[in-house]
C-alpha cells in the first residue's frame, strides 16, 4: 500500500515504504492455530454432554475462542498493518496505531547518523533494528525493519545526496578520473 500522495509536500516522493517484518506475526499465528485447535477439540468433547449442557458448553467455548482470536491474533495483525515506516526524499516518517495514532517525522537534514543492528534471528528473517540519531536527546530505534541494510543505505544516500555511494551507480575503474595533485609533492619525490 503506497503512502498517500496528498500527505507529501510538493516535489517529495516516497523512496521506501514498509511495514514491520512479518516475523512479528509468527507467535500470533501460532496462537490462532492453537486456539482454533483447542476449540475444535472442546466442541467434540462437548457433544457428549447430556441435555442442554452441550449447547451451553459449545457457546462458552466459541465465545472464549473468539476472545482469544481477537486478542492474540487480530489485534497484532491490525497493529502490524497500521504500522508504517516511510523514507521520502525529504524526511523519515513513522506512523502506527488505529484508534490512537502516533507518528514522528524527521527531516533528513536533521539526521546525524544512521545505524543498523541485527542478530542471528534477524539475519535469518532478513530484518533488523534501525537506529537514527538526530537532533533529539536519544537515538530513535525502529525494530523489525525488513531489509534493514538496504534501508540504511537508502537513508544514508538520501541524507548525503551522494550519487556515487556504495549502493547504486558507483562508477567502475574505467569511469574514474585521477584526482588533481594537491600542493607540493611528497619529500621523497623531489629532485
Amino acid at each position: 500500500m503506497a503512502y498517500p500522495d496528498d500527505l507529501l509536500s510538493q516535489n517529495e516522493r516516497v523512496v521506501v515504504h514498509s511495514h514491520p517484518h512479518f516475523k512479528m506475526l509468527i507467535f500470533p499465528f501460532l496462537a490462532f492455530v492453537i486456539t482454533v485447535g483447542a476449540a475444535v477439540w472442546l466442541f467434540v468433547l462437548a457433544k457428549d454432554f447430556a441435555g442442554p449442557w452441550n449447547n451451553v458448553t459449545m457457546i462458552a467455548v466459541a465465545v472464549v475462542a473468539l476472545i482469544f482470536v481477537v486478542w492474540l491474533f487480530l489485534s497484532p495483525l491490525v497493529r502490524w498493518r497500521t504500522t508504517h515506516f516511510i523514507v521520502t526524499t525529504d524526511r523519515l516518517i513513522a506512523r502506527e496505531g488505529v484508534l490512537k495514532r502516533t507518528g514522528i517525522d524527521i527531516p533528513l537534514s536533521r539526521i546525524n547518523s544512521v545505524q543498523f543492528e541485527h542478530g542471528l534471528m534477524d539475519r535469518i528473517f532478513g530484518c533488523g533494528t534501525l537506529i537514527i540519531e538526530s537532533a533529539s536527546d536519544e537515538p530513535l530505534r525502529f525494530d523489525d525493519i525488513p531489509h534493514v541494510e538496504h534501508v540504511h543505505t537508502v537513508i544514508y544516500r538520501e541524507v548525503n545526496d551522494n550519487p556515487y555511494d556504495d549502493y547504486h551507480g558507483a562508477p567502475g575503474p574505467q569511469d574514474t578520473e585521477p584526482l588533481p595533485p594537491r600542493g607540493r609533492e611528497p619529500r621523497g619525490r623531489r629532485r
